[in-house]
């Protein structure tokens, strides 16, 4: 005589591998609504004069290989910011 946890094995094997039982993947119901989708937020005008400055001032502080010298990044950052509010 199987043991009770062959007997629970057993019968959820079958189940699980019945085909007259309701197939859930296709009965589903009513869609839920699509929802809205959101603008992209719009750059500012101070943003958009910081961008500039910075694709100008960059290439002083990078090295002939095109990496970041040392601190350049965080210097480009601060020249193009001072450079933006003039």
């Amino acid at each position: 005589m199987p043991s009770e946890w062959e007997r629970g094995y057993d019968a959820g094997y079958r189940a699980a591998h019945r085909s007259d039982v309701r197939d859930i993947t296709t009965d589903r119901g009513t869609p839920a609504p699509a929802p809205e989708e959101k603008k992209p937020r719009k750059a500012s005008a101070y943003s958009k004069r910081y961008g500039r400055e910075f694709r100008r001032i960059a290439p002083r502080f990078k090295n002939k290989r095109g990496g970041w010298k040392k601190n350049g990044y965080r210097s480009a950052v601060r020249a193009a910011h001072k450079a933006a509010k003039k």
